[in-house]
Formats: C-alpha cells, structure tokens, sequence
C-alpha cells in the first residue's frame, strides 16, 4: 500500500512555511496521541504518519530531498524518518516539549545543565560624594562571597577529581514522572541539575567546589554618575557550584546630600548670600563651584532675593561625554544685624523719604497699596 503523501498528512499545501508545519502538526499530534485514543488503531496508525510526515517537513535538507525524491528518498535499507524512537519512547512529554519548548527556553541538554548551579548574583550598595561623582573615582570595595574552592579546583572531589554523571538523571539533570494523564519533567533533586555527582567529596568545601571568603575588587566609578546608577561586575559574584559560571555583582550608587549644592540631572544649583549694599549698589561676589574653585561673579545693581544667575558649562560633567551641565545661583540678599548708631541713622534718614522709599521699593510699596485697598473695599 502506498505511502500518504507528507503535505496530505498534515493537511498543508507545499509550499508551507515552518510555522504552518509546527501548527498543523500540534493540532493533529494532540488529536490522535494513543493516550488520548486508548484502544483505536485507526487513531493510533494516523498519529504515527502525522509523526513521520513532520519528522521530515521540519527538517531543510530532509524537505528538500523529498520534494525531489518523494519517500523513495529515505528507502534502501536505512532507517525511516521516524525510527531511532519518533515519539513513541518519549510519550506525551515529547510533544508537550515540542510545543512548548521555545517558550520555556529551548529543549533538554547541555544548555539547561550549563547554567544549573550558577552562582548567586549579589548587590553591594555604595554611598558616594557629590565631588566623587563629578571627578570619578577608583576604589577598591571587600565583598563577602563565595569563591573557588582552592582545595580542588571547584571541581568538589577530593584532590581535584572530577565528577561522575548523576546516578538519578543518568547525566541529564532532569527527572521525569508520571501524573495521570501528564508526563512532568523536573529539575533533578539528587544534582539540582548539574548532572553530576561526587563520589568522593573534597573535605576543604563538603564537595560543592566553593567555600565563603571576603573578596577585595578594583572599581571604577565613571565621572558623571547619577543617584541609582547600577555598575555590573560580570562573574564578580558568588562562584558556581562545582564549576558552574560565577554570578555577577551590581554596584549601586547613591551619593550623598551636600551642605551647599543641589543637582538637578547635569544641573547643579547654589543659594548664595549676598550683602545687602552689594544686592543694592552692584559689585562681586565669590561663589564655590563643584570643581572645588571659586568663581568670581558680578552682581548687577538692584539684585533682589530670588534672582538666579546662570553660569553656563559650570554644572555636572555628563556621564561618557565631553558635556557638562550649568550652574544656578540663587541670590539671597541677607539683611544687616549688629548695626552701629550711625549706620542707623543713615538707614532712617533713608527710610524716612516715602517719595524716594517707593521708587526705590516699588514691590513692597506696590504691595502697600493694594493692602489699603483690600481694607477700603472691606468697610464699603
């Protein structure tokens, strides 16, 4: 009896892509799985050709050579696309992988056993100062952590020697068990996955190839780091376990408030007193920068409290950049104390003029009068 044609099995024209492949194959593997259709040999016979017809559709060359050949491409004696196990050994859990695999981070074998036991990444937080962040910093931080067992190499046998496959998984890291109408595949309990096992354990670190230890790191804080800025030390973090690749250590940053500075992004603001003859008559005033110098600044005559001077390129340096950002100065114009007589009676005599007092203070004179008002309309 001659053979169904693959396409015909699946339902699909031939010139289907791989995702129309994959789609119609879950739709007819689930329909006709034995399980599912317990005692029927048509379903049974069917589940079997669905099996075959995407065994070879799903594979380039093998789709290739029957398009040209048909299924005399795979008759002389070899073995059939669907020999060597198909899905029969694996029972549903080889379809439940087949449709779910990709999701769930790709098929069983050395990629999931290469990262089972990675170490522990870890989080060191660090406090900086303004200037720190400004100008960068190169320091050096103590981690406690886990390091390589230097007993054996992280190897986790005695004198080095090297693992043995897991007699639970035989090697794989993962077990299978039956729940109903599910075959469930898990991590393995015996070597969490690694699918190794010591027979003879090294002494110096009970066999896990690591033991804890107070490590010193070089880092390098780069100028222009914000609050929250988050460094990563790739493999500075917990070894893993007897072999496995180390986890990774994030640095982060928080700097601290500063008694005269505020930053704002790039943008560093200052509140700056300013004497009152020097807000009135003009003059200079030295303000810090965060740099640590001090800038020579011109008051322009008649500063009043709140005015901001901005000094462009005076801020925070941006983070791998030449930018910088600029600097606000805020003026607060600071009111005299510990007068002397005469002082006294010249600010009097000043105070004394009111056609003067309300040009030379028209906000508070302003204000004045729109009191007078308020009061005027409340007695009509």
């Amino acid at each position: 009896m001659a053979k169904q044609d693959y396409y015909e099995s699946l339902g699909v024209s031939r010139d289907a892509d791989a995702a129309e492949l994959k789609k119609a194959y879950r739709k007819l593997a689930m329909q006709y799985h034995p399980d599912r259709n317990p005692d029927d040999a048509e379903a049974e016979k069917r589940f079997k050709e669905v099996n075959e017809a995407y065994e070879v559709l799903k594979d380039a060359e093998k789709r290739a050579a029957y398009d040209r050949f048909g299924h005399a491409a795979f008759e002389g004696g070899g073995p059939g696309p669907g020999a060597g196990g198909g899905f029969g050994a694996g029972g549903f859990a080889d379809i439940f992988e087949e449709m779910f695999g990709d999701f769930m981070g790709g098929g069983r074998g050395g990629g999931q056993r290469a990262n089972a036991g990675r170490g522990s990444d870890l989080r060191y937080n660090m406090e900086i100062t303004l200037e720190d962040a400004f100008n960068g910093l190169k320091t050096d931080i103590r981690v406690p952590t886990s390091v390589v067992c230097d007993d054996c190499d992280g190897t986790g046998g005695k004198d080095g020697a090297a693992p043995v496959a897991c007699g639970s998984c035989g090697g794989a890291g993962r077990v299978r068990s039956q729940s109903g109408f599910f075959t469930v595949e898990r991590t393995c309990p015996t070597c969490q996955g690694t699918g190794q096992a010591i027979e003879d354990p090294c002494r110096g670190c009970s066999g896990t190839g690591r033991k804890q230890r107070e490590k010193t790191l070089a880092v390098n804080i780069p100028a222009g780091v914000e609050d929250g800025t988050r460094i990563r030390l790739a493999g500075e973090g917990e070894a893993g376990l007897r072999g496995a690749p180390a986890g990774d250590l994030y640095i982060f940053l928080g700097i601290r408030p500063h008694r005269f500075f505020r930053r704002d992004g790039a943008d560093i603001h200052v509140r700056v007193p300013v004497p009152m003859a020097t807000a009135t008559l003009g003059g200079q005033i030295e303000v810090p920068t965060v740099e640590g110098k001090l800038l020579r600044v011109t008051i322009p005559e008649g500063t009043p409290t709140g005015h901001q001077l901005r000094l462009r390129g005076k801020g925070m340096k941006v983070m791998r950049s030449e930018a910088r950002g600029d600097m606000f100065v805020q003026i607060f114009v600071e009111t005299p104390v510990n007068l002397t007589k005469k002082q006294k009676e010249l600010l009097k005599e000043f105070a004394g003029d009111e056609k003067q007092t309300k040009k030379q203070s028209p906000e508070s004179s302003g204000f004045l009068d729109k009191v007078k008002e308020l009061w005027e309309d409340l007695r009509d």
